[in-house]
């Protein structure tokens, strides 16, 4: 539980039957249990010569030879078989063992048990194997060897103990060197000098070290006065294109208050080539348009296809669009307003006015059956989601307020949706009056091509 398991190749002891321990274990460790292993020095001696008629030095007789030999035929003959089968693609069938018969009696006796049968004699035959099936198993691992055999033991004679003098002898002192220690000695100085022998020689020192030193202090000290310089020249010029920039934004800022409160720039001469400058400025505006229009609709097309448009309109938008009723029908429908009408391109175009607003001159299906379908819910369609209530619901008035706030109009009441009187904030007059305004601006303006009248009537349009 939590423990780590160490493996150990540690032997236990073994003890002899005089209770000695056996150090030879080491040496048949891994060995036949048969093999003759020599770990001892009684091992080594000569072995006693036995009589004649000692029974270790008799021939066997005929009966144990026999044996011997049909137990090595025998050997011989089932790895003989094997190689060859193996070596063969078809091999017959292998003979099966012989029926063995079983008598076979319960522990538990009664009628329930067994079938009421006391004893059982059950016929055990071996499985008939397919002699076309594949091995199951792979045999053709290589598989270790065995442990070789023990090494020969080394009869040492018996330890003696070594005298100051061997000691001496076999004392080897270690190598010095100025450059390397690396078994970490700590040496004394006069065996460093008495091993490098550079004692008696004068130190002398080439004078080219005073010429290098000076030579590399010379060069520092240059290098660092060119890395100031550039500096300083690098600090000098950013300087510079700082003050062109706030110098250029200066006169971006003058020449944007002076076209805003009118004034005229003293470079613009004026004429053609203040015509071709707002031309210029009236391409970049389209051309800025045109581009947020290509990256909304490349943004997200959904939103901006015709035919899914209409999914995000309420309801009233709808009825302005004439969509009221989003189900789709198989009858063909037509708007009755297009039918029986005067109307035309022999009309003419509104008496020269091109600009009048007047698309929503009349009110949108004005009946009231139109506005009861709208705003009431349908019997069959709608009767799990409103219950039995739907006749109250539908005998109820829906656009009557519960409370009326003080001081407010008490006006006829209405039972559709809201309808808007035609232009009730004035906007005709104010377009009128903007119209008016326009016309006096461009008669003072006269002296403008025709291209750029061209240009900002299509920009209003």
């Amino acid at each position: 539980m939590g423990r780590k398991k160490r493996t150990s190749n540690a032997l236990a002891v073994q003890v002899d039957a005089e209770g000695k321990i056996k150090y030879d274990a080491i040496a048949r460790q891994g060995q036949n249990k048969d093999k003759v292993v020599f770990s001892k020095y009684t091992d080594m001696l000569p072995k006693e010569v036995l009589n004649e008629d000692h029974p270790e030095l008799q021939k066997p007789d005929e009966e144990a030879v026999k044996e011997i030999t049909e137990k090595t035929r025998a050997a011989l003959d089932k790895q003989v078989s094997q190689k060859i089968a193996a070596a063969m693609p078809v091999r017959a069938a292998d003979k099966q063992a012989p029926a063995q018969y079983i008598r076979y009696t319960p522990s538990q006796q009664g009628l329930a048990f067994n079938s009421g049968a006391k004893q059982r004699v059950i016929r055990m035959v071996e499985m008939q194997k397919d002699p076309m099936e594949p091995p199951r198993f792979k045999i053709n691992k290589k598989i270790p060897r065995g442990p070789p055999s023990p090494p020969a033991p080394v009869m040492h004679s018996p330890s003696r103990k070594m005298t100051v003098k061997e000691q001496q002898e076999w004392k080897i002192p270690p190598c010095i060197s100025n450059w390397k220690n690396a078994k970490g000695y700590t040496i004394p100085l006069d065996k460093r000098l008495a091993a490098d022998g550079r004692g008696l020689q004068t130190v002398h020192i080439n004078e080219n070290f005073a010429k290098l030193a000076e030579a590399l202090y010379i060069a520092d000290r240059k290098a660092r006065e060119a890395v100031e310089m550039r500096a300083q020249v690098e600090k000098k010029m950013a300087q510079k294109e700082k003050e062109k920039k706030e110098e250029k934004l200066r006169e971006l800022a003058k020449m944007a208050r002076d076209r805003r409160a009118g004034i005229k720039a003293h470079g613009d001469k004026g004429g053609e080539d203040t015509e071709v400058r707002e031309r210029e400025e009236i391409r970049h505006e389209r051309r800025k348009e045109r581009q947020h229009d290509r990256n909304i609709s490349r943004a997200a097309p959904d939103k901006r296809s015709k035919l899914q448009r209409d999914q995000d309109r309420d309801i009233s938008e709808l009825i302005a669009l004439g969509q009221p009723n989003p189900r789709t029908s198989s009858e063909a429908q037509y708007d009755q307003r297009l039918f029986n009408q005067s109307k035309g391109m022999d009309s003419g175009f509104a008496g020269g006015e091109d600009e009048m607003y007047n698309v929503y001159d009349q009110p949108f299906r004005s009946g009231r059956d139109m506005a009861q379908n709208i705003y009431r819910p349908g019997k069959n369609a709608d009767k799990d989601v409103y219950g039995d209530d739907l006749d109250t619901l539908m005998q109820s008035s829906r656009f009557v307020p519960d409370r009326e706030f003080s001081g407010a109009d008490h006006g006829p009441r209405r039972d559709g949706p809201v309808q808007f009187e035609e232009d009730p904030f004035g906007l005709d007059k104010f377009l009128e009056e903007a119209k008016q305004h326009g016309g006096s601006k461009r008669a003072s303006t006269s002296g403008r091509s025709k291209d750029y009248d061209h240009e900002k009537k299509r920009r209003k349009e």
